[in-house]
């Protein structure tokens, strides 16, 4: 593999980006959809990012190889802000080339640019990137003694 570039998302990412969440193939939004509504939709919510988003995106040979989204939260007990990083997936044939990595050390640098006092994600231990230890690896702890709740909220 050659070098991989991060940068930010761009408009003209949508449909490469489009093509890689159908791949995923984690039950998203995308699965089953028409790729021109699909894109329609990340139009949207491009149009709707603020300040408080970064998605930054993977470049690997020319193509789009991985994204990652993190979220800027202000918050009262830390001494700073905390990073979530919400999202980050890599395509299939381009995982184990160091690019996840990459892109968590973009965001983990946004992190300390914007002064925040830690990053935290959500990481399911059925995924191959839990069991093979990628963010322990990275310098990340799992928290034993939090649980991690969610409250659906639609279909």
């Amino acid at each position: 593999m050659g070098a991989v570039r991060i940068r930010d998302l761009q408009p003209g990412d949508v449909p490469a980006l489009a093509r890689l969440l159908a791949s995923l193939d984690l039950g998203l939004w995308a699965q089953g959809r028409d790729s021109s509504e699909v894109e329609r939709a990340l139009e949207s919510r491009m149009e709707a990012r603020t300040e408080t988003t970064t998605i930054r995106v993977a470049e690997a040979e020319g193509k789009l190889a991985g994204y990652a989204s993190a979220h800027w939260l202000p918050n009262l007990f830390l001494a700073g802000p905390e990073g979530y990083v919400s999202e980050l997936f890599v395509a299939q044939e381009n995982r184990g080339q160091g690019i996840g990595g990459a892109l968590l050390d973009s965001l983990e640098a946004e992190a300390r640019a914007r002064g925040c006092a830690r990053l935290s994600l959500l990481n399911l231990r059925d995924r191959e990137s839990y069991r093979r230890g990628f963010y322990l690896k990275r310098g990340w702890t799992e928290r034993a003694d939090a649980a991690n709740l969610i409250k659906k909220l639609g279909p």
